[in-house]
């Protein structure tokens, strides 16, 4: 269904329109709020090439080589064996198909079997039930709310932190 790839020079293109899109950054990161013109999108996207402490993919579908969005494990401990998985899908053409719950999976199954972390973490806002259903179908489990954490359309809502651990994704595969 997907394949998870380096990220490409070239992809910053579709970051453009993702990104001024406000359906589509309306749950994802609050930088994406400020991010509107093509410089301050292109230096954004420059940190996310050249970074090599945490785990950027692009997001594939296979077979081809349309780039649909991209996904990951950030703010990486080597010392407590974690990380904070994220996924930003920003093609709507390609939202609730399966992509989601797709590309979660790879990346868990990275995170745990080539980079041996112990513990995988997110927040979720909580609006965000296709997010939510895709994260609990991948195996997360609710680990606690941060209480209007996030302000989006004129309102407060809450955040949901879920967790996966290497032991629960043993059992499931």
């Amino acid at each position: 269904m997907i394949e998870l790839r380096p990220i490409q020079k070239e992809n910053v293109n579709s970051f453009y329109q993702w990104l001024n899109d406000e359906e589509v950054i309306k749950y994802s990161l609050s930088l994406f709020q400020k991010l509107n013109s093509k410089e301050e999108i292109q230096k954004w996207f420059n940190t996310i090439i050249d970074d090599r402490v945490n785990l950027n993919k692009g997001i594939y579908i296979k077979g081809t080589n349309i780039f649909i969005g991209y996904a990951g494990i950030s703010n990486i401990s080597t010392t407590n064996k974690s990380g904070e998985y994220y996924i930003f899908i920003g093609d709507k053409d390609c939202w609730g198909k399966g992509y989601g719950t797709a590309t979660t999976t790879e990346i868990i199954k990275i995170g745990f079997t080539e980079m041996e972390l112990n513990q995988i973490m997110l927040t979720v806002s909580e609006p965000n039930t296709g997010g939510l259903k895709a994260y609990q179908k991948a195996g997360f489990k609710l680990e606690g709310r941060l209480r209007q954490a996030a302000f989006r359309d004129h309102e407060f809502h809450d955040k949901i932190v879920m967790s996966i651990l290497k032991e629960e994704y043993q059992e499931k595969i």
